[in-house]
């Protein structure tokens, strides 16, 4: 399933909820990535929170967990150029 498809899951849970709590409960959901896939219990395992107070606090934490195969090429960016005095990284086109 997708990584927003798996956050949803989270949404459903009882909060307070302790990390444990979720793993037992959603823990075997794969996260499908363009490259691969993932448990949602190994990124909320990755998440270093032993408690959410609700399902945002959670569904965020998912977000900066998940594999940087899940987000794309790391470091792009169209919108922003480098900033003066930065080595950024080579222009790509495709």
């Amino acid at each position: 399933m997708t990584l927003r498809t798996a956050t949803d899951l989270l949404e459903d849970a009882t909060y307070p909820a302790t990390i444990d709590d979720l793993r037992a409960a959603y823990g075997e959901v794969r996260i499908e990535h363009p490259t691969g896939e993932e448990c949602l219990g190994d990124v909320l395992a990755r998440t270093g929170d032993d408690e959410f107070a609700d399902a945002t606090a959670a569904v965020h934490a998912v977000y900066g967990a998940v594999g940087q195969d899940a987000v794309g090429r790391v470091g792009y960016s169209d919108r922003d150029p480098t900033p003066m005095g930065v080595d950024g990284h080579d222009p790509v086109s495709f």
